[in-house]
């Protein structure tokens, strides 16, 4: 009889072999503009516009989403300026559609605070507003916010 090379392992032995990942919290953000478009300092109503945050995260990490008081000097989370040379124009920024809910930069204080359930990106939503009657003049007043994902 003539045995065939698998014929002729009659035996054998196993192991086993680990297999491991780590998964991070990691985070993405990104942000639209926000153009106000036309605004007239004699009208009595103020302006409003909006953008949106789109935050992707690991599932289950914590984040805060926090806006700076933008480039202006001297602007605050509570008093934001755009510019048109030295010219300053008021604003706020928003995280509820009445706007009344200031969005500023402080963990725990005036930042919006989600925990991610799955690994699509999730939308907020910025109200913003220009106050009414601004003395300003013609022109194009611009800033620029920085969007900051805490996690």
């Amino acid at each position: 009889m003539v045995l065939l090379p698998y014929e002729a392992w009659a035996t054998e032995t196993t192991t086993t072999m680990g297999v491991s990942a780590t998964v991070l919290n990691a985070c993405l953000v990104t942000a639209t503009n926000m153009a106000f478009g036309t605004y007239n300092p004699t009208s009595t109503t103020p302006t409003d516009s909006t953008s949106t945050i789109n935050v992707t995260c690991t599932p289950g990490t914590m984040f805060n989403i926090g806006l700076n008081a933008g480039s202006t000097g001297g602007a605050t989370v509570t008093t934001r300026q755009m510019l048109n040379g030295v010219t300053p124009l008021s604003y706020s920024l928003y995280s509820n559609g009445g706007r009344s809910t200031n969005w500023g930069n402080t963990p725990g204080s005036d930042t919006v605070s989600q925990t991610a359930s799955t690994i699509l990106p999730m939308s907020f939503t910025v109200y913003g507003r220009i106050p009414q009657q601004q003395d300003v003049g013609a022109g194009t007043y611009t800033d620029t916010v920085t969007v900051t994902v805490s996690y």
